[in-house]
């Protein structure tokens, strides 16, 4: 879901932050899933990881939890996080939490950004399902506790999305740009994949993951989980 831009360095502020800036998050583990088990017919959500199909989870993109405790909190400046498709609220995610993530350019420039978390099995297979409206995160993460290569779809998605696939290292794998899929059917859904495992995955509006400095080359980690009440600095690529 990432095409990258090469632009002038900008100093912003992030949605949300923590705060001890060096330590470092351990995230509980996730379900386990038995690929025996796993069931196609069941998928009813949005971006969808095929190895998590087991009682209806899926990865997707998620939202998140206390969402009017951010409303005085500044967007991070430069990338989109609302679609122009938006009415109303514009469906921000919902019960999820955020964390930090640190970005590390092909440059070894480095960005601390707020993102929504979806670190279990039922958060990510909720995702962005339905959302035109990121609020302050901008964008959101998936984390496994080890190696996966599931594939992601856009069933009942409706915000076009690029996606980065991470490594268990933190290195960059590949990404994609992910076209809305709305539709009674989910089998007709174009499914996306990655170029090797991974057990980090980053979803942003179509377009933007290049402002913060996502590409070839790039590394990325869940540095910590995020305190709405303060702000991490990013500089940001565009």
């Amino acid at each position: 879901m990432f095409r990258g831009v090469a632009v002038a360095l900008a100093m912003v502020l992030a949605a949300c932050g923590s705060g001890d800036d060096d330590a470092a998050v351990t995230l509980e583990p996730v379900a386990t899933i038995d690929s025996a088990t796993d069931d196609v017919d069941d998928l009813d959500v949005a971006v969808v990881a095929d190895d998590e199909l087991v009682d209806g989870g899926i990865t997707t993109s998620a939202v998140a939890d206390d969402v009017a405790d951010r409303s005085e909190i500044p967007p991070t400046k430069g990338v989109i996080t609302r679609s122009p498709d938006a009415t109303g609220d514009g469906s921000p995610p919902q019960d999820v939490g955020t964390a930090i993530v640190r970005i590390t350019d092909a440059d070894g420039n480095v960005c601390e950004v707020c993102m929504w978390l979806a670190d279990d099995a039922s958060e990510r297979s909720t995702g962005l399902m339905g959302v035109y409206d990121l609020g302050q995160p901008i964008g959101m993460a998936f984390a496994w506790d080890a190696p996966t290569s599931g594939n992601f779809f856009m069933f009942n998605t409706p915000t076009p999305l690029s996606i980065a696939w991470f490594a268990p290292d933190g290195s960059y794998v590949s990404e994609a740009d992910m076209a809305p899929c709305i539709t009674d059917d989910s089998s007709t859904c174009e499914r996306y994949g990655a170029d090797g495992e991974y057990m980090l995955a980053i979803e942003m509006f179509q377009g933007e993951l290049g402002k913060v400095g996502i590409g070839p080359g790039s590394r990325a980690e869940v540095v910590k989980l995020a305190d709405p009440a303060d702000e991490a600095t990013c500089p940001l690529l565009g």
